[in-house]
């Protein structure tokens, strides 16, 4: 690859490029003149300066007009691409096309998010046929920051409080919590009890093992539930349910997916708790990059609103 020497083109004007292209194809200095918006006193100039900057004539004069040297006509070429290839930079706006892009996107998503979303996403870039791909890094409230800020992913999706200011986010739905359990093993329906729900087992996921909001409101209310076992992913717990006579308590979106794809039974929890967004969220520097615009606008496409997915049994 040449190295390229930036003094080198303190020198050289790129307009001058310009005129040799439109020389070649007007071979004459009036002409030249009119088609660039100049005098023909600034063509002749800007001709002279051509000649010494080549160290060749590049074009005599003959009866029918300006006619190239060879080693006009041996640069033109490459003239030419140069100019198209700035040109193209510059001024032409950038278009992402994703039917004919095999660009791999990084999403950063804990696997509550991924559960909801992976499958949708994977579903519409098959039936559009999509030349593009996705990549899913897990990540949570204490590393998502660093994946965004070194720029390894593109962007992240999931209730992320206390990111910088200048990060850009957007909501894309509002979630809650459910209760996922094994009805059928169980010998129960939905909703689940509060007497019920206290007297299970219930299995913890929790990224440090810590207790989490549930045994708050629990706390508030002078109560308190049985964790006999804790897990770092969401998806760690749908063995355990199927097997072990436990209840676990998880974001809506994901427990609506596990729902779907089990035979698992989906209930509200017996006591109030909060809802939460959860949005994607972006560096400024992928705010206006045609493939980040056509990557969030992809992700909101994906999405419907949680509460429409599978009804809370009440």
């Amino acid at each position: 690859m040449m190295n390229i020497d930036e003094r080198d083109f303190r020198k050289v004007d790129l307009n001058l490029l310009v005129t040799f292209e439109v020389l070649m194809r007007e071979r004459h200095v009036t002409h030249t003149a009119h088609a660039l918006g100049i005098s023909q006193a600034a063509a002749s100039a800007a001709l002279a300066r051509l000649r010494r900057l080549f160290g060749d004539e590049l074009f005599v004069r003959t009866k029918d007009g300006m006619a190239p040297t060879p080693k006009a006509q041996e640069i033109a070429p490459r003239i030419r691409w140069a100019l198209r290839e700035l040109s193209g930079v510059l001024f032409e706006e950038a278009v992402f096309d994703p039917a004919d892009s095999d660009r791999v996107f990084v999403l950063a998503m804990s696997d509550d998010v991924e559960a909801h979303l992976l499958p949708r996403v994977l579903q519409r870039l098959q039936a559009e046929r999509l030349g593009v791909s996705v990549l899913v890094r897990q990540s949570n409230r204490y590393t998502v920051e660093s994946l965004l800020a070194e720029g390894s992913v593109d962007l992240a999706i999931g209730a992320l409080p206390g990111l910088p200011a200048s990060f850009h986010r957007e909501e894309l739905f509002t979630s809650g919590y459910a209760c996922l359990y094994d009805g059928a093993r169980l010998g129960l329906g939905a909703p689940l009890p509060l007497q019920d729900y206290l007297a299970l087992p219930h299995l913890l996921v929790s990224y440090d093992g810590r207790r989490g909001i549930v045994d708050e409101l629990l706390e508030a209310r002078g109560l308190r539930r049985r964790i006999i076992g804790s897990t770092t992913h969401f998806a760690g717990a749908l063995t355990p349910l199927r097997t072990a006579d436990v209840v676990v308590t998880l974001p809506h979106h994901a427990a609506a997916a596990f729902a779907a794809a089990t035979a698992l039974t989906l209930s509200e929890p017996p006591i109030p708790t909060p809802r939460f967004p959860v949005s994607m969220t972006w560096t400024p520097q992928r705010e206006n990059d045609p493939a980040q615009q056509w990557l969030r606008t992809f992700v909101r496409g994906c999405l419907t609103p949680v509460s429409q997915e599978i009804p809370l049994q009440r």
